[in-house]
């Protein structure tokens, strides 16, 4: 298992990032953070320039069950679809050589955040609440998302899944502002090149 170190929470909303993990050699790249923050958009970039798959979670359990996620949500509700999110993770986080953008609540399960711990970098993209109710504006499909306060909602999130965030963290980056997902991922991939090393996590 390797050794892991948690991220340092940035000094104020100026910051760009703060990093604060030495080398870490790891077989995958995770994206953990709220919803929002831009994972899907930075992850696939990253996964372009490193010339690795891209895999998005909550995508892979749309595939797997043939439906989508709110309908999941709608039939199972919040525990069953947790538990499908559990299984595929478990099955993602066996490969090797992936950058994989997980859901918001992913990190909840002790087990979700021991697995993306020991098989891979975990980066963790970190929005404000009003960065989200900017980006989120328009999306009428996440289920989390349905509340008539959608400020106090995503301050509740927060409250809850920051510490998660930032108990697994390898290396957290602000992400501050709409349209800004494609100058945040080139922003990682030049501290990736300083704190990620490409290996077998078992060997860290």
């Amino acid at each position: 298992m390797r050794q892991h170190a948690r991220a340092a929470h940035a000094t104020g909303e100026g910051d760009a990032f703060a990093s604060i993990a030495p080398m870490n050699p790891a077989p995958n790249l995770y994206l953990v953070g709220p919803m929002g923050a831009g994972k899907t958009t930075v992850g696939r970039t990253i996964a372009e320039l490193f010339r690795l798959p891209f895999l998005d979670l909550d995508h892979e359990i749309e595939a797997h069950t043939g439906v989508p996620v709110s309908l999941i949500f709608e039939l199972e509700d919040e525990a069953g679809f947790r538990r499908r999110e559990s299984a595929r993770l478990a099955e993602i986080t066996q490969r090797r050589g992936v950058v994989l953008a997980t859901g918001g609540g992913a990190v909840l399960a002790a087990d979700n955040r021991r697995l993306l711990r020991e098989t891979g970098f975990v980066i963790w993209l970190d929005a404000g609440v009003d960065a989200q109710l900017a980006r989120l504006a328009r999306d009428r499909q996440r289920p989390l998302l349905q509340a008539a306060d959608r400020r106090e909602r995503l301050e509740r999130l927060a409250a809850e899944r920051n510490p998660l965030y930032a108990s697994i963290a390898d290396l957290r980056l602000a992400s501050t502002g709409v349209g800004n997902s494609l100058h945040a991922a080139h922003d990682l991939l030049d501290l990736l090149e300083a704190r990620w090393q490409r290996g077998d996590a078992a060997a860290a």
